[in-house]
């Protein structure tokens, strides 16, 4: 598994910094959608002047090819588009608004280990249940067909700088 990503139920308590590289006809709905900036060339040379302020940069397939120069920029901070991900897509209004409303993006390290943010320990128990319930079934949803045994050994939660709770699977 690389990177993918998760829509929850009830977001993560916190708005996502959302740009877009798309064509000049999804510029004004894609800032309508949640994007900060939105535009091509102009967001390229942006970016390339040194501006980094914001979480995602989702991209439509038509401007990967401008955009691909930015990889030495975005791509060691985790931000360039990819397809694995979900940001780089046709359809990038919609994208704009799943990433805006707290889309979650997770991979696992070495160990098989997965960190993500599920929510906030200022979410009511019912909410931040959902959110877990709904991340978790999307884990088992990936599980890849060569995979044999037990898939989910062990949940722990935990808030940050806390120790973590055991949920039993």
């Amino acid at each position: 598994m690389c990177c993918v990503s998760v829509s929850l139920p009830h977001g993560i308590g916190k708005q996502k910094k959302v740009i877009a590289f798309c064509e000049d006809a999804d510029v004004e709905p894609a800032r309508q959608a949640g994007a900060i900036e939105a535009g091509c060339d102009e967001l390229v040379k942006k970016i390339e002047g040194g501006w980094m302020d914001f979480d995602v940069a989702i991209a439509s397939p038509k401007v990967m090819g401008r955009v691909g120069k930015l990889g030495r920029i975005l791509g060691p901070q985790g931000k360039m588009p990819t397809p694995k991900n979900g940001t780089v897509t046709a359809d990038v209004v919609s994208a704009v608004g799943e990433f805006a409303a707290g889309k979650v993006e997770f991979r696992n390290d070495a160990g098989g280990n997965i960190h993500a943010v599920v929510g906030k320990q200022s979410f009511e128990a019912q909410k931040l249940m959902e959110n877990i319930e709904a991340f978790v079934s999307h884990i088992k949803k990936i599980k890849p067909q060569a995979a044999k045994g037990t898939y989910i050994k062990k949940i722990g939660i935990s808030a940050t700088m806390s120790p973590s709770v055991t949920v039993v699977v």
